[in-house]
């Protein structure tokens, strides 16, 4: 690879770097060729980008991007694939899925929201982070819910009114 071709990779993967929110690092090697085509079928299913990256050109596209990636860094070492999505749990969804059946892709970090999350044993942690969508149908369900309990208590309690009525009535 020329120095040329260097520098366009490290230009791409700065720009990636600081177009995306959700940045996984991943172990993938040992799977065999099946196994990585499943892993990457997976992760086109999860709107997951994968790509096998080179870890001195990675530093280097790291160290010159604007956002702080904090141990990242000091990860990346033996063979590493990069995870890129939208939504912030989706590749730690996939990983963990993926290891029903195999022991790897291993997780050796992660950078979510400028959060750094570093080590495989963080996997649970990030397989359970909400997504912006899953936190705003929460948030709207917390302010429905008040409304009908209202809404139900007052029509429960017509019933009730109008049976009371009826009967002192019927009295």
């Amino acid at each position: 690879m020329t120095r040329e071709q260097k520098s366009q990779v490290i230009d791409d993967l700065t720009s990636q770097l600081a177009d995306s929110s959700t940045i996984y690092l991943a172990d993938i090697s040992g799977l065999d060729a099946s196994n990585t085509t499943k892993l990457r079928r997976a992760c086109f299913k999860a709107n997951v980008k994968l790509a096998v990256v080179k870890n001195t050109l990675l530093t280097k596209a790291m160290e010159k991007s604007d956002k702080d990636f904090g141990e990242l860094p000091e990860v990346l070492k033996g063979n590493t694939s990069i995870m890129i999505s939208e939504v912030s749990n989706a590749p730690a969804k996939v990983i963990k899925e993926f290891r029903k059946k195999s022991d790897k892709p291993v997780l050796k970090g992660a950078y979510i929201e400028e959060a750094i999350y570093v080590g495989d044993n963080q996997l649970d942690a990030l397989v359970n982070i909400k997504s912006k969508e899953e936190l705003i149908g929460e948030v709207i369900g917390l302010l429905q819910s008040p409304a009908k309990n209202v809404i139900g208590a007052l029509q429960s309690g017509g019933q009730k009114l109008s049976g009371i009525l009826k009967t002192l009535s019927e009295k």
